[in-house]
This record gives structure tokens, sequence and C-alpha cells, in this order.
């Protein structure tokens, strides 16, 4: 399906659900009620512990654990949201919070619910503490890795309030990973086209910072503006890894500015000696193949593979897997997917990391285990206890479930623990 086809279905999808949701919105508490199902945050119990959980689902957990080294051990796509009640800075569009925007603010009720927010006057403190009970009822977790998020600039530099859907400062970010050293990791959010870029990049990479996180989309960021290139250079020099959405663009707000998630516009970083990891390995939505004169609009997953299998960005780009299992990412035929693919490429493996795009996890309307089952990536006893499992932690779900699914067609095609830890080479603070 052609993106413009795709968006066109998804225009039709929003108004045909568009009166219900004004009906629902009128009656409080059914809605609420409903939009916090959707997001699975009333599934979560905060006295749970493994000892509620049946022997068989503590031996999957075990399994997934036991092959990995914990002091290496990384989610490296955790989000941040804050509302601005403890967080100096945190914002969020207020279209969210109007009844004029019945969609956005229904999806901003699921994703609270998904992150177990339920008092709006301390929901910054709320989202951490749920995130926490989530880390440390893992046992041998790990570090997460926190992700800022900057706003939407023009590339004059003045700041597009309109398009700017939520903003979480980097320094809030750092003094919570300053605070919990035990289980966050921080990144740093910085749109290249703000005006101290490149002095917030020094700032965030002398305090130890590695990782810098964009989402083109949302954010207004041309990868391939050729006057990002001192930007790209200061990155060189620092050392510092870029973490990028590529693909299309859904959980935020995006339609306008969805081409800028074009995976081959990552040559323009790549080129100038940059490390990139492609976030969700662009597993979603096609994109223009302008490499290829006359071609139609190719599969964002197939364009990433072109960089990736390119033998001059062979030690600078990764791929991250965040995501990739959710009932959006799967396609028309899972034995065909983007995460059916790597799990029959082992030589992928190597330059893989992954990420639980936390919240997403927490969202159960696009958790389906049922489809797993059915396309023989996992059997009927293992989804029954991934389903238990998801009802204790979604967070670890995500991560079992990883550990668990195999290639329909071969049961030994799985994904390598090495994944599943921080490369060496990356020199983390872990």
């Amino acid at each position: 399906m052609h993106l413009d086809q795709l968006r066109t279905r998804l225009r039709r999808i929003r108004s045909s659900i568009l009166i219900p949701i004004v009906i629902i919105a009128a009656l409080p508490p059914l809605y609420f009620t409903l939009l916090n199902r959707m997001g699975g945050a009333y599934h979560f119990d905060r006295e749970a512990s493994y000892l509620s959980l049946s022997r068989g689902a503590v031996d999957l957990i075990q399994s997934a654990f036991a092959d990995v080294d914990s002091d290496r051990l990384v989610d490296f796509h955790v989000h941040v949201v804050g509302l601005g009640t403890h967080c100096a800075g945190c914002s969020i569009h207020p279209d969210f919070y109007s009844n004029l925007h019945p969609l956005k603010r229904m999806r901003f009720r699921v994703y609270a619910g998904a992150a177990g927010i339920t008092d709006f006057s301390r929901a910054d403190r709320q989202y951490v503490e749920r995130l926490l009970g989530l880390v440390r009822g893992i046992s041998g977790h790990g570090r997460y890795l926190l992700m800022p998020f900057d706003r939407h600039y023009y590339p004059d530099g003045r700041i597009n309030h309109q398009h700017t859907e939520f903003y979480v400062p980097n320094d809030y970010v750092y003094d919570l990973q300053r605070r919990y050293p035990d289980d966050f990791l921080a990144a740093a959010s910085i749109n290249p086209y703000r005006p101290d870029a490149l002095t917030e990049l020094h700032r965030n990479a002398d305090r130890g910072i590695r990782i810098i996180k964009w989402l083109p989309n949302a954010m207004g960021i041309d990868p391939h503006d050729p006057n990002l290139q001192p930007f790209y250079a200061a990155m060189r020099q620092r050392n510092l890894i870029l973490m990028t959405h590529a693909g299309m663009e859904q959980a935020v707000e995006s339609d306008e500015f969805q081409s800028l998630g074009n995976p081959l516009y990552l040559r323009a970083p790549l080129d100038a000696g940059v490390r990139v990891i492609v976030a969700h390995c662009a597993s979603l939505g096609r994109s223009a193949d302008f490499e290829s004169p006359g071609a139609p609009e190719t599969d964002n997953f197939r364009l990433f593979l072109r960089l990736f299998h390119d033998p001059r960005y062979e030690r600078l780009l990764y791929g991250e897997i965040s995501a990739m299992t959710q009932a959006n990412r799967l396609g028309d035929s899972l034995a065909t997917s983007p995460i059916a693919h790597i799990l029959n490429h082992p030589e992928m493996h190597p330059r893989l990391i992954n990420g639980s795009d936390y919240p997403l996890p927490g969202i159960n309307i696009v958790i389906r285990t049922r489809d797993l089952e059915s396309a023989g990536m996992i059997n009927a006893e293992q989804r029954e206890l991934l389903n238990e499992i998801y009802r204790y932690n979604p967070l670890l779900f995500d991560y079992v479930l990883k550990r668990t699914i195999h290639h329909p067609e071969n049961p030994e095609a799985r994904l390598s623990p090495e994944i599943f830890m921080a490369p060496p080479e990356w020199r983390l603070p872990i």
C-alpha cells in the first residue's frame, strides 16, 4: 500500500470513529474506564511479586535471562513524559486536554493509562514511580535508557509550537539518571535546528551523555539537510551516537512530515562518520526510493536493509528492535514481517540492539499474542504464560516475549542474547 493510500485509510478510520468517541467523551466514567483498559494500566499490581506467578511463568522468565550478562543488559528505548507538575520545563500541547480535539485527547488518555497515571496533579511523579516499579519488579533488570524529547523547530531556528506535541528537557532526564543510577541511563534530545544546538551537544557530552535521540517526523528534522554537517562533525568529534526514528511515525502526530522518516536520508550522518542507530529498523510505512529513478515507493524496512548491508556502514549503522512485535508492525503476513526477517538472519544480530519503546508495551490494544501463536512464533503454552507475565509487568513481558519468539519455519531461529546487551565498543557508562 502506498503512503498516500495509507494516509487516506487512516483519515477514514479517524472519521469513522470520531462520532463514537464524542459520545463516549460525554460519558466520563465509561470513557475513562475504556481508555484505561486500552492502556492496560488497570492490570498492574504494585504489590505483586514473582511469588504471584505460576511456576511455568517463572521458568520462562528465568530462561530469558539465563544467557544475558545483567551488567551489560540495556533497554535502549524508554520514553519519559512530563506535564510540568513536577518536571521543570516539561509540557504537552494543549490540544491533548481539549474536548475540541477528541482523538488527541483519547490518545493522551490511553498513553496516560499505559503509564499508570491516575492523578494528573502529580502526573510526572506517577510516571516515574510506575516506571521504577516495573523496572524493580524485574530481577537482574539491567539499565533503561531514558529519552528526553526536544521541540519541533523551523530550519531558521524558530520553535514550531503548533507541531510540538510534547517537550521533555535534557536536564530532567539527566537528573533521573543521577537519582537512580542503578536503574537508568540518560540520552539527550537535541534538535539540530535550535540556535544553541552545538552548545547543547557539547554540554551534554561533557557530562557523559553518549546517545542523541531524534524523531525527525515529529521534530521537523531533515537528516540529509546540508546545513546539518557542522552538527554531524561535532557528533563525530565527541564520539556521540545518533539514535533516530526512521519510517512512518504513528505514536506522535506527524502527517505533514512523514517524508522526513525516509531511511535513505540517513546516508548523510553515516557518510559524515556518525554512528547511527535506526529505531524500529524503520519497520513501518513506505518512502520514496530516490536512489532508483522511476521506482515506486518502497517499504522503509527494505530501504533500511539497503543501508544496513552497505559495506561502507558496517561499523556505523545499527538497528533497534523496539515495537517490532507489536500488531501495527507485523504486516499482512507474520512470516514475511520485518521481525521474521530478523529472526531468520542471525548475521544481522551483532548490529542490533533491543528497546521496549515504553510506555507502548502497556497499551494492550497493540499487543496480540494470539497473532504470534497463529503465525507459529510461539506455542499455546507460551502464549498463556506470556499473557500472565503481561498482566504482572508489561515491561518484563516485552523482554521475555522477544527472548521467546522464533521464526515460524525454524524454531531454532531466535533473537540472539547479544541483541540485549550493550556493545562494549560503545563505552556506555554502565
